[in-house]
């Protein structure tokens, strides 16, 4: 059938949004105009291959499975159809690339559709991917550009773009009309506490290192070879960090920011995962997994909310 399906990772369009928009992919970070973002991607699909629309599958995770008013608002969009997987306690999401994968082979296996286009960054649906494909499916690849990545993809895993039939891009307007910024929450004035002890400062550096340790080289490679400068790296693990502070400030109460720091070193896990992840979009997941640059991260977030707050 003459068809065409949409798949989103909701999470890994949010995070571009995100991105793009505001400099993090901290979720409370944006608002996002859903009816807006989706109504773009309907007329971009249009635009690139003008077959009619199934419906467009919209896969993201929440706690025990129960949607929220975001999700709400995208199950009531016309065409739209809303599927959930769960949020762990460890904060990782389960079960959405499975559901994703399983429909997509399901539609071209009863032949509802004969183009899929897809955005989403993740490995994992390599093999639904080629399953599809050797069904008769289409599978496209709807990205971002992004001139510093070897295949000019944004966030997008090698495997999963070199598996796709092909890959076309999207206007950055599109996500810079439907994401703005999250108005900063008044502060609250909260009960004084009794802080902590403060943690010595050898576990928490306040001042990011210049120059490489003594174990680490003073030049890191990327996969396609590109040297980047040591001095460089933590520099952006620096900048990152104070993006997700600044961010993260605007969304919260006061009494947020006195448990925070009551907690201190310790951050939320959802603070910790974007710190990594907006990191890793820009310097890449191998360098972000170096210990340096993690401490670097969790510095400047530190250093950057005392100065803010």
């Amino acid at each position: 059938m003459d068809k065409s399906a949409i798949f989103i990772d909701a999470g890994f369009l949010l995070a571009i949004g995100g991105q793009r928009t505001v400099g993090t992919s901290l979720r409370s970070a944006v608002t996002v105009d859903y009816r807006q973002l989706i109504e773009g991607l309907f007329k971009a699909c249009d635009a690139l291959r003008g077959l009619d629309p199934l419906r467009m599958y919209w896969y993201d995770a929440a706690k025990d499975g129960l949607p929220t008013n975001d999700h709400k608002t995208v199950a009531g969009t016309s065409g739209v159809k809303l599927r959930l997987g769960r949020i762990s306690v460890n904060g990782d999401q389960k079960g959405v690339d499975l559901k994703l994968g399983l429909d997509l082979v399901g539609l071209a296996r009863n032949r509802a559709a004969s183009v899929a286009f897809l955005m989403s960054g993740d490995d994992d649906l390599g093999e639904a991917v080629e399953q599809a494909q050797d069904l008769g499916m289409q599978v496209v690849l709807l990205a971002l550009p992004k001139k510093e990545n070897r295949l000019g993809v944004d966030s997008v895993s090698e495997d999963l773009a070199l598996r796709v039939d092909s890959i076309e891009f999207l206007d950055d307007s599109l996500l810079t009309g439907a994401f703005r910024r999250t108005q900063t929450v008044p502060k609250q004035q909260s009960v004084p506490q009794t802080p902590k002890p403060a943690p010595p400062t050898t576990t928490l550096p306040r001042v990011l290192p210049r120059n490489a340790p003594a174990a680490q080289p003073e030049i890191l490679h990327t996969s396609d070879s590109a040297s980047v400068p040591w001095p460089t790296i933590l520099q952006i693990a620096a900048d990152v960090g104070a993006r997700v502070a600044e961010n993260w400030l605007a969304t919260v109460t006061q009494g947020d920011v006195n448990h925070l720091r009551e907690e201190r070193p310790l951050l939320p896990l959802e603070v910790d995962r974007v710190l990594i992840k907006d990191c890793a979009s820009r310097i890449g997941e191998a360098k972000t997994d170096i210990q340096d640059v993690r401490k670097a991260l969790r510095a400047s977030f530190w250093e950057h909310l005392d100065e803010l707050n």
